[in-house]
């Protein structure tokens, strides 16, 4: 499966656009070590909890995002984007979507 932010994919061309697609996951920390990144927050420098849920927060929306697109028989998904909403008091939302096609070589 290609997976790519552009509209296209070097050396092939699009002969079938399957609609978009998209995956997404909620996370939360822990209580304990939401209270030392607010910790770190106040003196400065990256909050590595939050650095680390939001890297696999990243990878299980693409993951999700493919299979969706491997569903509908994709052979790539352009035009990748993420996205972030809060959805409630510690929890945050990461959604990655894109557009599910089938190629050829030209």
């Amino acid at each position: 499966m290609i997976v790519t932010n552009t509209e296209n994919v070097p050396g092939y061309g699009i002969v079938e656009i399957l609609g978009i697609v998209f995956g997404n996951t909620v996370r939360a920390k822990h209580v304990g070590k939401d209270i030392i990144a607010g910790l770190k927050n106040i003196v400065g420098g990256e909050i590595e909890e939050y650095t680390e849920m939001f890297a696999d927060a990243r990878k299980e929306s693409l993951n999700r995002m493919i299979n969706e697109a491997k569903k509908l028989g994709a052979d790539a998904v352009v035009n990748v984007r993420f996205a972030t909403s809060q959805t409630m008091a510690g929890a945050a939302e990461l959604l990655a979507y894109g557009t599910a096609v089938k190629l050829r070589k030209p």
